[in-house]
């Protein structure tokens, strides 16, 4: 089953072609400085987004805030299972993460 959602992660990274997917038990992705998605060890995917965007996506998925190891990760949006059945879909919202941490200071 998680074998399943790394090949989903790894698919929805590849479609990125600006960053690549980086960890070996936790895999994620960061750009400067800053890590903007993530699949934790359920299987779920969440994708870093401004304070505004979150409550924007979180009521247009529908969806919540994203956890990992029962920790809520501030920032983060769970990516619903369902949209992953559109994975062009989804890595529009993961180029848009990625633009957001660019847009930080970088650490």
């Amino acid at each position: 089953m998680w074998e399943e959602k790394l090949k989903t992660y790894d698919a929805l990274v590849a479609k990125c072609p600006r960053f690549k997917r980086k960890g070996k038990t936790m895999p994620y992705t960061s750009a400067n400085g800053h890590m903007f998605s993530l699949l934790n060890k359920e299987g779920e995917i969440g994708i870093r987004f401004s304070k505004e965007v979150q409550k924007k996506y979180i009521e247009a998925f529908p969806s919540t805030l994203f956890k990992s190891h029962n920790a809520v990760m501030q920032g983060y949006v769970l990516i619903p299972g369902h949209m992953l059945e559109d994975l062009n879909r989804v890595a529009k919202y993961l180029d848009e993460s990625y633009d957001y941490v660019m847009s930080l200071k970088a650490k």
